[in-house]
C-alpha cells in the first residue's frame, strides 16, 4: 500500500492529511466547502484514499487555505510515490462537465510546470474566490514537482468547468500513479531516475 501522512503547520494554516493511492475513506474539512467538495471529486474519480482536515485564516479569506491544501496534497503524492518506481508516469483525461470540456494531462517527472488555459467566466462561486483554483495547481504541482496541463475546450458555467478540472486531475492521476504491469521494477525514464 503507498501511503502518505503530512503534517503542515503555518502562522496562516494547520492541515493534517492521510493519502492512500490504493484506495479508501474520504474526508475532507477545509473550512471551505466549494475546496472541500472538489477535493472529495479529485479523490473520488482517483479512487484515492483521503483524510484531511484544514484549520486556517478563512476569516481574512480562504486563499491560505486553498493555497496550502494543494502543496501538502503534493506533498503527500510526493511521498507516496517514492522513487516512482514501476508507475505508468504519465496520465490525461478529457472530462465532459455539461457545457464545459477540459482537457488534464500530466507528467509525474520530477519538474514543475502549470500550463493553465484555463478562462472561469465569474470571479465567484458562491463565497469562493475562482482564482484559487490557479493558487491550488500551483502549489499543487510545485509540491509534487510534476508538469501539469490544463486546456479548456468548452464552457460558461463556472462551476462546471472548475469541476471538470478537478475531476479530470483526478482520473488524470489515477492513470499517472498505477503501477505499470509491464515493468513494475523500473524507473519510467531513460535516465533511470525522476
Amino acid at each position: 500500500m503507498r501511503t502518505a501522512e503530512v503534517r503542515r503547520t503555518t502562522a496562516e494554516t494547520d492541515i493534517t492529511l492521510a493519502l492512500c493511492l490504493e484506495g479508501g475513506e474520504c474526508a475532507v474539512s477545509t473550512g471551505v466547502g466549494f475546496l472541500d467538495h472538489m477535493l472529495t471529486l479529485l479523490a473520488g474519480h482517483g479512487r484515492f484514499g483521503l483524510r484531511l482536515t484544514c484549520r486556517g485564516d478563512t476569516n481574512v479569506d480562504f486563499h491560505h487555505t486553498t493555497e496550502d491544501v494543494g502543496i501538502a496534497l503534493g506533498q503527500a503524492f510526493r511521498q507516496a510515490l517514492g522513487d516512482k518506481r514501476g508507475i505508468v508516469r504519465y496520465g490525461s483525461f478529457i472530462l465532459p462537465m455539461d457545457e464545459a470540456l477540459v482537457v488534464c494531462a500530466l507528467d509525474l517527472c520530477g519538474r514543475c510546470s502549470l500550463v493553465y488555459n484555463v478562462a472561469i467566466p465569474t470571479q465567484k462561486v458562491g463565497d469562493f474566490d475562482t482564482e484559487l483554483v490557479q493558487e491550488f495547481m500551483l502549489g499543487f504541482c510545485r509540491s509534487l514537482e510534476c508538469g501539469l496541463n490544463f486546456q479548456q475546450l468548452s464552457g460558461s458555467n463556472s462551476h462546471h468547468i472548475i469541476e471538470a478540472m478537478y475531476k479530470g486531475l483526478g482520473r488524470a492521476l489515477r492513470q499517472a500513479v498505477a503501477i505499470d504491469p509491464a515493468c513494475p521494477d523500473a524507473i519510467p525514464s531513460t535516465k533511470g531516475l525522476l
